[in-house]
């Protein structure tokens, strides 16, 4: 689906700017009414996330009848919902790649109606990559192992947390393929179904922001996998076509919350700018920067699939560009909103803790300035 998929009544305008006039609108209304409720008991957007599905929020990257998908409009519409709450600007990405794997992954049984169910938000998903992809930048060993049995593979191992899950989601995930608990050199690529036999679903700690997002421990004992499930085998060539979008998607969530936080200082302008000016990280300032990146962003996003080692750098660059300026941005509307902003209920507490989770979800700033210096030495060795 893409936007030129829209249903005509969301195309009085372009459908680019339909949807995300659509999106905009449910983001200040039924998500905003419940953006409390998300972050401090645990509330699980489940309708809020299906309205955005059925808009085409979290498709419109995916290539439909009428052409290409476009990734700058899924960042966007990512970045819009993100403004008001970074959780289910998350959320909105895990469903936006899981689609992802199940298109690119050229498998039958995972495009037509699996595939058209997980676009109408009849099915939702999240993406148990976290541990593949440090295990693929040398950070750690991955956690999952597939032994090959006749007709597919049986797989054991636990992943400590994976966000958009419940009972009946799904998410991507990866295996080491072993022979004897000896990885035999390539991974397989899966669906992995929640409510399939061996998959066990286990509640976490209480996180910061996070709470309502769907976030469980995965245990799987001797779960078996077929051709149906697979996404594919080997799973590194697969990764690297797919690790710029992958990365690139998240932007939407940096360009978001950075918005938010400067609207929050745009909020006590007028009664503290007389003071506030003498702060640094205005909001003048830091909305230049935020165009610029987007800007930027918005040029990546014109070729996602592009496999060169330069392009992928530059992907990681405004990934990390992009988390530490919702650091720097929320942590200015904290200091100029002063108390108001030191409440528990102020939305501004709330992106604190959002920007520091843009910061360290996987690929963490630490990973980014990791593999960026690797991926550099390979460019331009010494």
């Amino acid at each position: 689906m893409n936007p030129n998929d829209l249903p005509p009544e969301l195309t009085h305008e372009t459908p680019a700017h339909a949807l995300l006039a659509a999106v905009r609108e449910v983001a200040q209304g039924p998500l905003a009414a419940v953006v409390e409720s998300i972050d401090r008991t645990g509330y699980y957007p489940r309708a809020e996330l299906q309205q955005l599905a059925a808009l085409g929020a979290m498709s419109a990257h995916l290539d439909g009848d009428a052409g290409p998908g476009d990734f700058g409009l899924s960042i966007r519409a990512m970045a819009e919902a993100s403004r008001v709450c970074g959780a289910t600007g998350f959320m909105m990405w895990c469903q936006a790649v899981c689609g992802l794997y199940m298109q690119q992954s050229g498998n039958p049984a995972l495009n037509g109606d699996a595939l058209m169910a997980h676009v109408r938000g009849d099915t939702l998903g999240g993406t148990a990559l976290s541990n593949p992809m440090k295990s693929y930048a040398q950070i750690e060993s991955l956690l999952l192992k597939a032994t090959p049995v006749e007709g597919g593979y049986l797989v054991n191992g636990s992943l400590p947390w994976v966000s958009n899950l419940g009972p009946d989601h799904a998410c991507g995930a990866i295996a080491a393929v072993v022979n004897s608990d000896e990885h035999i050199g390539r991974e397989v690529m899966f669906l992995l179904r929640c409510d399939a036999p061996g998959v066990e679903l286990r509640e976490c700690p209480s996180f910061s922001a996070m709470e309502g997002t769907g976030t469980y421990a995965l245990r799987l004992k001797d779960h078996f996998i077929g051709a149906d499930d697979v996404i594919a085998d080997a799973a590194k060539p697969f990764i690297a076509r797919i690790r710029a979008a992958f990365v690139m998607l998240q932007c939407g969530m940096a360009v978001g919350v950075t918005q938010g936080a400067i609207d929050s200082i745009w909020e006590v302008e007028a009664q503290l700018g007389h003071v506030n000016q003498f702060l640094e990280d205005r909001p003048d300032a830091l909305q230049a920067e935020l165009d610029a990146l987007t800007a930027r962003v918005m040029k990546l996003a014109e070729t996602p699939y592009n496999a060169s080692v330069e392009f992928f750098i530059d992907v990681l660059d405004a990934r990390a560009h992009g988390a530490e300026l919702s650091l720097r941005a929320a942590q200015s509307a904290l200091l100029h909103q002063g108390a108001r902003g030191y409440l528990m209920s102020s939305a501004v507490q709330r992106r604190v803790r959002e920007s520091h989770f843009v910061a360290i979800v996987t690929p963490a700033i630490k990973h980014l300035r990791k593999e960026i210096a690797r991926l550099s030495a390979e460019v331009m060795p010494a």
